[in-house]
């Protein structure tokens, strides 16, 4: 590969076909997999896994060392998935010994200014929108979205398929399948929109919101409401995602807008 205006660390590997603009900078113990494109002014640090076809504009740094005291200088990485793409000046950085990498899965939305610290795991097809911040060990999972200028608390979880509304301020954990808006952050209803582009039937799309009638609007605490749930719900695949999401919850759930933090 022929990039003279670009810095390649000769222990870099990466595939044949990958184009690597002038300016950008690769470090060693990197690895770049077929058909991505790395933009101008790119810096790739020591730790990166970049998988296949996707695209880095120009001004992001991909695995960074962590901004987290307890780093020692521990070998990590970072994972990029395939044909993800990370827009303008997205900072992404390695994990450390929690989980020894940061995650972002395939076919991923990163949008310009976005930060992900240590540890994060993001799943398959999630969009971030712009100037998105994420503290240290965050899971969202697949498909879930998070609007422009939200800053998650450390540790928090999203679940799939969930919207969380742009400036969001995100402390509790996020159940799947619902819209996240208001300050302080709460209930808003089904992501009915975001279901229903994805495939999901009316049925199971009712059959969700009647889920979450039953945690938001009927006045029970949680506990009561999922045993209410397993005993009135037949077992569905989105019902027990569900029940499992909010029981295994570190950090609490959000509330509904009615309820106090």
């Amino acid at each position: 590969m022929n990039q003279p205006l670009a810095y390649i660390h000769p222990e870099a590997k990466i595939a044949d076909n990958v184009v690597i603009e002038p300016f950008a900078t690769i470090h060693k113990d990197v690895i770049i997999d077929e058909g991505t494109w790395i933009g101008s002014n790119v810096t790739v640090m020591e730790g990166a896994r970049i998988g296949k076809n996707c695209k880095v504009f120009p001004g992001s740094v991909i695995s960074g060392i962590p901004q987290d005291r307890k780093f020692t200088g521990e070998k990590t990485i970072a994972v990029i998935g395939d044909n993800t793409v990370i827009r303008e000046y997205v900072t992404i950085n390695r994990g450390t010994l929690d989980k020894h990498k940061t995650s972002i899965g395939k076919n991923c939305l990163i949008l310009a200014y976005v930060h992900i610290a240590h540890d994060c795991q993001i799943g398959d097809n999630a969009t971030l929108v712009n100037s998105v911040q994420l503290a240290g060990h965050i899971h969202i999972e697949e498909f879930a979205t998070i609007g422009g200028a939200t800053a998650i608390h450390q540790f928090v979880k999203i679940g799939a398929h969930a919207m969380v509304a742009g400036g969001s301020l995100v402390r509790k954990d996020v159940p799947p399948f619902v819209t996240a808006a208001r300050e302080p952050l709460g209930y808003a209803g089904i992501n009915s929109i975001g279901l229903r582009r994805r495939g999901f039937t009316n049925e199971k799309i009712n059959e969700i919101q009647e889920i979450y009638r039953q945690i938001y609007l009927k006045g029970m605490n949680n506990s009561k409401a999922l045993d209410s749930i397993q005993m009135e719900m037949s077992s569905s695949k989105e019902r027990d995602e569900i029940i499992n999401f909010i029981r295994n919850s570190d950090r609490g759930v959000m509330k509904g807008y009615n309820n106090k933090l």
